[in-house]
């Protein structure tokens, strides 16, 4: 009877054996994960253009693996989220209304406000 061939490789990228090195830990990154050190799995279906994007990304910003970059996302999105909810706890505190500005700035005309809203990242 054959044994059953091992599989080996990274599961995100499909390719086998093929590892990025990985990024040493310290106790500083160790901490970031949080008190108990407890991780769990989560998988993730990315288009070949998007893996592409993500490597690209990891080439950039050097970072040692694909989790680490998708953490790094996480970290990201999280951030935009509390942003964005922040200033929906602002806008429910003015009831609508026009939130006031520091004293000695005058508040944008409508063309600089205008000019802001076609201004692309």
């Amino acid at each position: 009877m054959a044994a059953k061939a091992e599989r080996k490789g990274h599961a995100a990228t499909g390719t086998p054996g093929k590892r990025g090195p990985a990024a040493p830990r310290t106790p500083q990154t160790r901490r970031k994960q949080g008190d108990s050190g407890a991780t769990s799995v989560a998988q993730v279906r990315l288009r070949p253009d998007e893996l592409e994007d993500l490597h690209q990304v990891m080439r950039t910003l050097q970072l040692g693996s694909l989790s680490e970059a998708l953490r790094e996302g996480l970290r990201l999105l999280s951030r935009e989220a509390a942003e964005v909810a922040a200033s929906q706890e602002i806008r429910d505190f003015y009831e609508g209304a026009q939130a006031p500005v520091p004293e000695g700035v005058r508040p944008a005309t409508e063309d600089e406000l205008a000019a802001a809203d076609e201004i692309e990242w």
